[in-house]
């Protein structure tokens, strides 16, 4: 799991109501994290060892050679799905602990299935907190949009993040597969500064 390249804020909009009182929901950054596609990546390939599937029955098998840019977003992201090969249709998942391992879904660290607009990562949250964004804190104009379709989902708190990456008030939550070349240049890949969360459930 990783902290990805962010979209820049402006300091000059305010969006989705940001509460000013200051506590424990208060001050939250959020990223996004994403499951790579082979066939957006391309270039020189690396050859890829790990575990056969899910229960590791062979712990070190040829995944395959694979494009270098995908499985550096792969290490990255935590994983991607493999679109050539003996192994097009799965999923490569790598977690820091573990390596690499093919799979029927991308999955956490834990070994959880992703779902997007739903699965979500902190390292202060224990697994299982339910969550909603509140308040966008500061965005540019571009991301207003974002901000309206984040604050409508419930994230779920079922991951944590690479040892490193994290930090307190970091929410990092799953927004699906990129759909392009240029995805990390789209509306669903934002980070939102001084955001403002509210616990669901409690």
């Amino acid at each position: 799991m990783t902290a990805i390249a962010l979209l820049l804020a402006s300091p000059l909009a305010s969006g989705c109501g940001l509460s000013t009182e200051t506590d424990e929901w208060d001050g939250w950054t959020v990223t996004v994290y994403y499951t790579a596609v082979e066939s957006y990546h391309s270039g020189p390939t690396e050859t890829v060892r790990g575990c056969s599937d899910l229960e590791c029955t062979d712990a070190n098998i040829e995944i395959g050679p694979l494009p270098e840019a995908f499985v550096d977003v792969v290490r990255e992201e935590g994983a991607g799905r493999i679109t050539s090969g003996d192994h097009a249709g799965a999923y490569l998942n790598w977690s820091y602990d573990v390596g690499f391992w093919l799979d029927t879904e991308p999955r956490d660290t834990s070994g959880e299935a992703l779902h997007p607009f739903e699965s979500a990562a902190a390292d202060e949250l224990e697994p299982g907190t339910r969550l909603r964004l509140t308040g966008c804190g500061t965005v540019d104009f571009e991301s207003e949009s974002a901000c309206s379709r984040f604050s409508a989902a419930t994230w779920t708190i079922g991951d944590e993040f690479t040892p490193g990456l994290g930090g307190p008030r970091h929410l990092d939550v799953y927004v699906g597969e990129e759909n392009s070349d240029s995805f990390t240049e789209g509306p669903d890949f934002v980070t939102f500064v001084n955001a403002t969360l509210e616990p669901v459930g409690y």
